[in-house]
């Protein structure tokens, strides 16, 4: 069994773009689950308050 520096190295460009995607994926999903739930709370309390007023 042979180990090729080389194509070690090579395959190390792949994994950390990989890993790259993997991190903005988790991002973007983080984000939008954040953005979700500011919008339900925020269409939520509107609606609340404008029972209370009527």
């Amino acid at each position: 069994m042979n180990f090729n520096f080389d194509r070690f190295l090579f395959s190390l460009q792949y994994m950390w773009q990989g890993m790259l995607c993997i991190f903005i994926v988790i991002g973007v999903l983080i984000l939008s689950i954040y953005g979700l739930n500011k919008a339900t709370n925020y269409f939520a309390n509107k609606k609340a308050n404008k029972d209370k007023n009527d």
